[in-house]
């Protein structure tokens, strides 16, 4: 059973959808990757499923449980995290003051997650005092996803986690994404460098005009002739 299932799900917004009918699902402790042209839906599915988008249709599972009709805030407690991909740090704080406005709603002592981050992102540790307005565009993006891990999370959505940085940069973060998975955590990532996003997916969906296109395990998109052609320059 997978352990987060977006089933036939259609909605939008102002009276025109935007999901027609498309089916994500992302089982215990594994990575799966929406991919597709821009409009296609990736990011309106996220929102579906973090219930930022009210379905007209289908409905959301959640380790086996009906969480359709949950709020937001309702799904960060059923162990829900997300990184957006703008304005995801508080630039006039510092970064140590980031990372523990993410365990705002524990109760218990958030050292040792505090210490997990740093060890998984190293630089964090040694630029915890200073602003996260000052620190380049990929270690922004650090703080955004340790501050999602402090919820300490089972299922972790990262909007366009690469976006506007180097390549070198992009390697890094899938490399820490990697290290969150092998954790236990299940992720789901929307993403614009489908290469590189399917290289690490055990599973991958193709949005095309809000319906899946070609779903299947990461190698399998990677190697299938269409989403070459299509999505991956050949």
């Amino acid at each position: 059973m997978s352990y987060l299932y977006g089933k036939n799900m259609v909605g939008g917004y102002g009276g025109a959808d935007i999901l027609n009918g498309c089916s994500i699902k992302v089982n215990r402790g594994e990575i799966a990757v929406i991919v597709g042209p821009n409009g296609a839906g990736k990011s309106t599915a996220m929102k579906a499923i973090l219930g930022l988008l009210k379905l007209k249709e289908g409905k959301i599972e959640l380790n086996g449980q009906d969480i359709t009709k949950i709020s937001p805030q309702e799904r960060v407690k059923y162990g829900m995290a997300f990184v957006p991909q703008t304005n995801n740090v508080f630039n006039s704080m510092t970064v140590r003051e980031n990372l523990e406005m993410g365990a705002h709603l524990r109760e218990d002592n958030i050292l040792n997650t505090l210490n997990q981050v740093f060890k998984l992102f190293p630089v964090l540790k040694d630029k915890e005092k200073q602003l996260a307005g000052e620190l380049s565009g990929g270690q922004r993006q650090q703080v955004a996803v340790g501050r999602a891990m402090m919820t300490n999370p089972d299922f972790l959505l990262l909007d366009e986690p690469t976006a506007g940085v180097s390549p070198i940069v992009m390697n890094e973060l899938f490399e820490r994404i990697l290290e969150i998975k092998n954790t236990g955590v299940s992720i789901l990532i929307v993403e614009q460098n489908a290469r590189q996003a399917l290289s690490i997916a055990d599973q991958g969906f193709v949005l095309v005009n809000g319906t899946n296109k070609i779903s299947g395990t990461g190698s399998e998109l990677l190697s299938n002739e269409n989403v070459r052609r299509s999505f991956l320059g050949g």
